[in-house]
């Protein structure tokens, strides 16, 4: 990953609507990438989840999406301080995903195309909080924001919610991800203001 591309600055409106401490509303989508911004054609685009076992469940694009998907509107929350209400998405729950596989791991690290990776505890990904998103606002996910799939965990940074998503391996022990490793809270959650360690 060669590069950080800079933070959004744009208009900032103003709501009457409850927003997490230091956030903004905008009604833009801004493209924050680490690096540059991997092109997956769907015939090589393949989504794994790996146990702790090392146990394997593979996905190509076109059993991807024969798997039920669901409709989902929810408020997204950026850690350089925007957020956007309402979004509208179209993915695969990862209880979908999940179902069925034998694990007793407690954490996540989700794996993206572009090398990068970001940790989450596996409850966060489970009981209707996560999904593997491929549609926004009734098209196709652009690559500029994760498509053709990217990780969807609305309730956390998103910063979490990794753009061009190619698996997740479940492991007992929690290991920080990317921005985690360069000082990112290790959780994220924006209600409590979990932008870097230190924060509570």
């Amino acid at each position: 990953m060669g590069f950080i591309s800079r933070g959004f600055r744009g208009k900032r409106e103003t709501t009457d609507k409850k927003l997490p401490p230091g956030q903004y509303l905008t009604n833009d989508f801004p493209v924050l990438s680490a690096g540059p911004t991997p092109r997956v054609s769907l015939e090589r685009w393949e989504f794994t989840i790996t146990t702790e076992g090392g146990a394997t469940r593979q996905w190509d694009w076109k059993s991807f999406r024969q798997l039920p998907s669901e409709q989902i509107t929810k408020d997204i929350h950026c850690v350089t301080r925007w957020s956007k209400l309402g979004t509208m998405w179209e993915g695969v729950s990862l209880d979908t995903l999940l179902d069925g596989i034998d694990t007793s791991a407690n954490f996540a690290l989700a794996h993206s195309y572009g090398d990068y990776t970001t940790n989450l505890p596996l409850a966060d990904l489970r009981g209707g909080k996560a999904w593997v998103a491929f549609k926004y606002d009734g098209n196709d996910l652009e690559p500029e924001h994760g498509g053709p799939a990217r990780l969807l965990v609305p309730h956390l940074y998103f910063w979490k919610s990794a753009k061009w998503v190619r698996g997740i391996t479940l492991m007992p022990s929690d290991t920080p991800g990317f921005w985690e490793s360069l000082g990112y809270h290790n959780y994220g959650d924006p209600w409590k203001e979990q932008r870097y360690w230190g924060d509570q």
